[in-house]
């Protein structure tokens, strides 16, 4: 296991070359064989939530257990930092307690903070802008089901939101074909995709955002989508549900993409929103696979980052 990583915040895709997330996904896949170590044997993981989790906590949680290491769950709610008390302090604090960091929260500042101040890797675990360990275990469920990434097209409908982005930053890199569809003023941020298209263009894969979904789909080999109003937006669902109509994943999309097309949905899932039941329960849909590679990978990238300088095996 490369010792490169060991110290390293694991907060976007876009900090890691395209070997590293190989190694990444080379490690999930070991770890899928061989569930339980003792690589982690007696470190500790600080999961903080600032948002409601159901894959995020438990997979984490596992995992670290896994690993032979513990998890400690900390609602924003029950610490100091719910009552106003700095991330810099905060970090400073659990960096003296701690052997890494998990953070599921709502501004990606605050993750970079985070990992600013602390001696600690950290780890993001969701924020408004990225969901990269989403993001991996999408393709490693990809790479499980084609045996390759380079050259499909990945096709997003729906929100340019912080799984669109994690998702086009690693077709990026693994060298992927990336389309988001989406209704205008949905777009990805601007940031993400001239970052985006700057790695594209050295790994020979191309990055693009159309409004017309059969456009996205035609020929796809993974159809991606995710709720049309996520946790913080609930105020804005009447208008979403209006200005998403039409980006469904069903049926009749299905049928302009490639013969051997996967469905990927992060979860939860808004059955009759985004995706119809029958696709979401249909042959092609690898949703609870990806919900499952969450715990592969995310050991995979705990056991990296906080290994130890002579790890037991």
């Amino acid at each position: 296991m490369s010792q490169s990583f060991r110290g390293r915040d694991f907060l976007t895709l876009r900090d890691f070359t395209p070997e590293e997330l190989w190694h990444i996904l080379e490690t999930a896949l070991i770890m899928k064989k061989e569930p339980r170590s003792s690589l982690l044997k007696g470190r500790t993981l600080g999961m903080i939530f600032c948002k409601s989790s159901t894959r995020t906590r438990v997979s984490f949680e596992a995992g670290i257990l896994h690993l032979g290491g513990a998890p400690l769950y900390l609602n924003k709610q029950d610490i100091q930092l719910g009552r106003g008390e700095t991330i810099a302090d905060t970090a400073r604090v659990l960096s003296r307690y701690l052997d890494g960091i998990m953070i599921r929260t709502h501004s990606h500042s605050e993750v970079e903070e985070l990992g600013y101040w602390s001696t600690i890797p950290v780890i993001n675990g969701l924020t408004d802008l990225f969901h990269p360990c989403q993001a991996m275990a999408d393709y490693l469920t990809v790479y499980e089901h084609f045996g390759r990434i380079k050259g499909l097209k990945i096709a997003f409908i729906g929100d340019g939101n912080n799984v669109a982005n994690s998702l086009m930053l690693g077709a990026a890199k693994f060298g992927a074909d990336f389309v988001l569809a989406c209704p205008k003023e949905y777009e990805p941020s601007e940031q993400v995709l001239q970052w985006a298209e700057e790695i594209a263009a050295q790994t020979g894969s191309s990055i693009e955002v159309v409004h017309d979904p059969k456009a996205a789909a035609s020929g796809a080999h993974v159809l991606y989508t995710d709720v049309w109003t996520s946790m913080g937006q609930e105020a804005e669902q009447e208008k979403r549900i209006k200005d998403f109509a039409g980006y469904q994943i069903n049926g009749k999309l299905l049928e302009l993409a490639d013969h051997n097309c996967i469905v990927m949905h992060c979860l939860p899932a808004h059955r009759g929103e985004e995706i119809s039941e029958d696709v979401l329960e249909g042959p092609k849909s690898k949703v609870f696979d990806e919900a499952e590679n969450r715990l592969h990978v995310q050991k995979a990238i705990m056991a990296l980052i906080m290994q130890t300088e002579n790890p037991v095996c």
